[in-house]
C-alpha cells in the first residue's frame, strides 16, 4: 500500500486520480487552495475511509507545500508518490487582451507551483530515501500552439524543460523524476476553453474524436506511475499512432461530450 500527495486535486484529473489510487487500495493526501473545495472532495471521497486525507495549501507558496508533504508523511508515514497536479487556464483571449494580474496567476500556479512542489517534495523524499515524482504536462509541452492559449502554453512548455533539467539534476539520487501526459481529457476547463474558441461547434467535434473522459486517463496515469521504475519516465496516454488513428476514425466512437448534461 503506498502512500500518494496530489496538488489540486479538488477536482478534474487530480480528483480522478486520487479516485484511480484509492480504487486500487492505497492511500492519499489531496490538496486544494479552497478550503469549501476540499471539504467537497473529501466529502465525495468519504467512502475510502481514513486512506483519504485533505491538506489545505496554494502550490503557489513552498512553505504550504512543505507542510502537504509533512503532513501526509505524518499521516501515512512516508510519500511514495507526489504528483504535481494544480494548475489553470485563463480566459481565451490574445495575450494584450489579458490583464496582468491573470497572467501572473497562471504562472504562480503552472510554473512557480510545480517548482515549489518539485523542491519539496525532492527535500522529504530524500531525507526518507525513496520517491517518485510526477509533474502534470498540458498543451504547450510539445511545443503545439494554440490561439488565445499563449500563457498556459507557454507555462506548459517552461514545464517540460524543467523537470527534463530537474531530472538531470537529481540523476543519481534516490528519488526518480517524471512527467504525466494526459492528452486531451474531458475537464472543466477544457469545458471553458471551447467555449471561448473562435469555432466552438468545430472544437467540439474534435474533442469528441480524440478527447477521453476523467475516469479513463486517471486509471491509465495511476496504473502508469505505480509501475514506474525508471529514473526519468514518461507516462503517455495519447500517443501519436493512437491520435492518428482517432482522427481518421473517431466519429465512429459516437461520443458527445457536450451535450447538454455535460457541458
Amino acid at each position: 500500500m503506498k502512500s500518494i500527495v496530489i496538488t489540486g486535486s479538488t477536482r478534474g484529473i487530480g480528483l480522478g486520480l486520487a479516485r484511480a489510487f484509492l480504487l486500487r487500495g492505497h492511500r492519499v493526501t489531496i490538496n486544494g487552495s479552497r478550503h469549501e473545495r476540499l471539504d467537497e472532495a473529501l466529502q465525495s471521497l468519504a467512502g475510502f475511509g481514513a486512506r483519504v486525507h485533505g491538506v489545505e495549501g496554494s502550490v503557489a507558496d513552498r512553505s504550504a507545500m512543505e507542510k502537504l508533504f509533512q503532513e501526509a508523511s505524518q499521516r501515512f508515514g512516508a510519500v511514495d508518490i507526489w504528483v504535481n497536479n494544480a494548475g489553470i487556464g485563463h480566459s481565451r483571449r490574445m495575450l494584450w487582451e489579458l490583464d496582468d494580474r491573470e497572467i501572473q496567476k497562471v504562472i504562480d500556479v503552472n510554473l512557480l507551483g510545480i517548482i515549489n512542489g518539485t523542491v519539496a517534495a525532492y527535500s522529504g523524499m530524500s531525507g526518507q530515501g525513496f520517491g517518485n515524482i510526477f509533474n502534470m504536462e498540458g498543451l504547450g509541452s510539445e511545443g503545439f500552439i494554440k490561439e488565445g492559449l499563449s500563457v498556459y502554453g507557454t507555462s506548459k512548455s517552461a514545464l517540460h524543460y524543467f523537470t527534463k533539467a530537474f531530472a538531470t539534476e537529481a540523476k543519481g539520487g534516490s528519488v526518480k523524476i517524471g512527467v504525466l501526459s494526459p492528452g486531451m481529457v474531458i475537464t472543466d476547463m477544457l469545458f471553458e476553453t471551447v467555449a471561448g474558441a473562435p469555432d466552438p461547434e468545430g472544437e467540439k467535434r474534435f474533442f469528441n474524436k480524440v478527447a477521453d473522459d476523467v475516469e479513463t486517463v486517471s486509471a491509465r496515469l495511476a496504473e502508469g506511475m505505480l509501475a514506474s521504475k525508471r529514473q526519468y519516465d514518461c507516462i503517455k496516454c495519447l500517443t501519436k499512432r493512437k491520435m492518428i488513428f482517432r482522427m481518421l476514425f473517431g466519429s465512429l466512437r459516437r461520443k458527445d461530450f457536450f451535450s447538454s448534461g455535460n457541458s
